[in-house]
């Protein structure tokens, strides 16, 4: 199973506490499960209204399980921005 780093940012980063961490997960929806899992209340919230990039390329509208993850990856958590 691919070793990812799934990254957070503004929201993200302060509902996890952490700036990135590692997980083990072969799809995107692999890996939200587990930070799903690993992190509860005001995380799970914060995704919900996230969008995402893997390996710098956003996810958009593709299913989650249809994204496959590489060894060493990253995954980058962008809640919305406000501002312009």
């Amino acid at each position: 199973m691919p070793k990812v780093t799934v990254r957070y940012w503004a929201a993200a980063k302060a509902a996890a506490g952490v700036a990135e961490e590692p997980y083990d997960a072969e799809t995107l929806a692999d890996a939200l499960a587990a930070v799903r899992a690993r992190h509860h209340g005001e995380l799970t919230r914060v995704l919900q209204r996230c969008s995402f990039l893997v390996d710098g390329d956003p996810v958009g509208t593709r299913a989650h399980e249809t994204v496959r993850l590489a060894e060493g990856g990253t995954v980058e958590v962008l809640p919305p921005f406000a501002g312009g």
